[in-house]
């Protein structure tokens, strides 16, 4: 793992999440994206060299959604870069790691990811990020 590449924030309104994230950190979100394949909608802030993604369901069925039925808003994940996802879920499946997708899948921000299941990490969803290199 490289670094961490950003924390993940469930929220019910993404526009009144990003207006109060511009205020809290000063500056605009400089990325909204729609992952379909997720049924959501993100929305990133860099602070100096991390990053902030706010998550908003697309979709009742969504694992956002959900998860905000369940637990609320907030924080929902931290992403690890990587350098070969691939290996990096090799090898932590080999460690006793469980994976929740077996494939990484395309991402938001150019990513491709895959997610460790909480019951694995003490609760915590942890996603590996690995940037698509053109």
């Amino acid at each position: 793992m490289v670094r961490i590449e950003h924390i993940g924030i469930a929220v019910k309104d993404l526009d009144k999440a990003n207006a109060l994230f511009q205020k809290l950190f000063g500056t605009p979100s400089y990325k909204e994206e729609v992952v379909d394949s997720e049924h959501v909608t993100t929305s990133f802030f860099g602070i100096g060299p991390n990053k902030v993604e706010l998550l908003q369901a697309g979709a009742p069925e969504s694992a956002i959604s959900k998860y905000i039925d369940k637990k609320g808003e907030g924080i929902h994940h931290i992403a690890f870069e990587v350098d070969d996802i691939l290996a990096e879920m090799e090898r932590l499946e080999s460690e006793g790691f469980e994976l929740i997708n077996k494939a990484p899948k395309k991402g938001a921000d150019n990513k491709l990811v895959c997610f460790l299941h909480p019951k694995s990490t003490n609760g915590v969803l942890v996603e590996l990020c690995q940037e698509v290199k053109s």
